[in-house]
C-alpha cells in the first residue's frame, strides 16, 4: 500500500471519528467513549510498515488531533501517539504474528496511549480525577470501542500492508 493511500484512509477515518461517530455513540457514553480510530491505524502501520512510519504517522495525526479537538494542551495526542506507534513498531517489526496477538498488542497500546495522556493531564492539574476513576469511566469503554474497529479491519489492514511490506524487503534488500 503506498504512503499516500495510507494517509488518505487516516483522514478519513480522521473526519468519521469527529463527525459520524458523535452521533452513533449513546447520548449517556458521549464524553466517556473517545473513538481512536487513527491512533488504531497508526499501531497496524508500526506492526506492518516499520516504526518510522508510525512515527511519523502518530506525531502528524496526534497533532491533528490536538489542533482540532483537544486545544487546552497542543502536543499532548502527538507525543503519546508518536510514542506508542514507535514502541509497537519496535517490538514487532515485520513479524508475522497471530490475530489475537495483534489485537492484545493494540489493547496494551491504547491503554499505554490513554495512561500517558491522563499522566500529563494529571501533572499540568488539567484533570482532577483518580487514575482509577478514569480507567473505569472512560479508558475502559474506549478500550472497547478500539478493539472492535481493530477486529472488524484486522484482515483488511493486512492485506494493504501485505503488499507494503513485501515491497519494502524488496528495496532493503537491493
Amino acid at each position: 500500500m503506498r504512503k499516500r493511500w495510507v494517509i488518505l484512509i487516516m483522514l478519513l477515518l480522521f473526519i468519521v471519528e469527529g463527525t459520524i461517530m458523535p452521533w452513533l455513540i449513546p447520548i449517556d457514553w458521549i464524553g466517556r467513549i473517545v473513538p481512536q480510530f487513527t491512533f488504531i491505524f497508526v499501531l497496524y502501520a508500526a506492526l506492518y510498515a516499520g516504526r518510522h512510519t508510525a512515527l511519523l504517522l502518530g506525531i502528524s495525526f496526534g497533532l491533528l488531533q490536538d489542533l482540532v479537538f483537544y486545544g487546552h494542551l497542543i502536543g499532548v495526542h502527538s507525543f503519546a501517539m508518536g510514542l506508542c506507534g514507535y514502541l509497537v513498531g519496535l517490538l514487532l517489526a515485520f513479524k508475522r504474528i497471530p490475530m489475537l496477538t495483534v489485537l492484545s498488542i493494540i489493547g496494551m497500546a491504547c491503554l499505554l496511549y490513554d495512561s500517558v495522556i491522563y499522566g500529563i493531564y494529571r501533572v499540568f492539574r488539567i484533570t482532577q480525577d483518580a487514575y482509577v476513576v478514569a480507567l473505569m469511566n472512560h479508558i475502559m469503554p474506549s478500550l472497547f470501542l478500539q478493539l472492535a474497529f481493530a477486529l472488524a479491519f484486522y484482515i483488511p489492514v493486512r492485506r494493504w500492508f501485505s503488499g507494503y511490506s513485501q515491497k519494502k524487503q524488496l528495496d532493503d534488500a537491493v
